[in-house]
């Protein structure tokens, strides 16, 4: 990883993230780790889970793993609960949890709809809800949401995932209006088309990589740590007057 900016406000601050296993939560994951945050992680993907704990073991910072379907309620606040228990209040929160399966209009069923909604919206507010008093006891909290510029793009194929992520823009501004008065600041952080593991074997080829730089002002693929750096920025106090915004890291493309 190249060098990453300090911030001192990080320091042993509790941070929970979801989704972080793998692709952009597990670079969010690290880079927490290394600013001395206490990071808890929670992912449905219990083997990623278990072994990315063993690989960052190295930074020697507190990290708590919670297997966890953060699309069942009851689990995903349980899970908090304990996080709470075991490290204290909590400071910082990351949605991130997500699944951008591709889908057409005709495939999708009263059920994948409602899972698309779960899996990429609802967890977001109900993880909220299960931190915010932490931040209220605390005079300060940051929560950032991560959302996706797909449907900036209007992209096709994958209704359910689009329509969720163009939500994550006003639940950011309107729990950023109720909380803001707590010094409870929030935002939400766009992520382009950022080259995971998982990108690499479903998506990118030559050609298609030959096509996104063409749309891109910047010519290189972004990475994972291109989303992380911006959101320890918003997670620090050198955000300290940034709430309600919705800041897009794509390379370029979107006007």
């Amino acid at each position: 990883m190249n060098e990453v900016a300090n911030y001192p406000s990080l320091q042993n601050k509790v941070v929970v993230i979801s989704g972080g296993a793998s692709g952009i939560g597990a670079s969010i994951v690290e880079h927490f780790l290394q600013q001395g945050s206490k990071v808890a992680f929670l992912d449905k993907e219990k083997n990623l889970g278990v072994e990315l704990v063993k690989n960052l073991g190295n930074l020697k910072n507190t990290l708590v793993f919670k297997h966890c379907d953060v699309t069942n309620v009851k689990e995903l606040k349980s899970n908090i609960n304990q996080i709470r228990e075991e490290l204290g209040l909590i400071s910082v929160l990351v949605n991130n949890a997500a699944n951008d399966e591709r889908h057409s209009i005709d495939s999708v069923t009263e059920e994948m709809w409602d899972d698309r909604m779960n899996i990429n919206l609802k967890h977001y507010f109900f993880a909220i809800q299960s931190v915010y008093k932490d931040m209220k006891k605390l005079g300060d909290g940051k929560i950032i949401n991560i959302g996706s510029f797909s449907w900036m793009l209007a992209q096709g194929n994958m209704p359910g995932y689009t329509t969720a992520k163009s939500a994550i823009m006003g639940l950011t501004r309107t729990i950023a209006r109720d909380l803001g008065e707590f010094n409870i600041r929030v935002n939400s952080v766009v992520p382009g088309w950022i080259i995971t593991e998982r990108q690499r074997e479903l998506w990118l080829t030559p050609e298609i990589e030959k096509e996104q730089l063409k749309s891109q002002c910047i010519k290189r693929m972004l990475l994972p740590e291109d989303i992380s750096r911006v959101v320890l920025f918003f997670a620090s106090d050198q955000s300290a007057g940034c709430t309600a915004q919705n800041y897009i890291v794509d390379g370029g493309i979107v006007n």
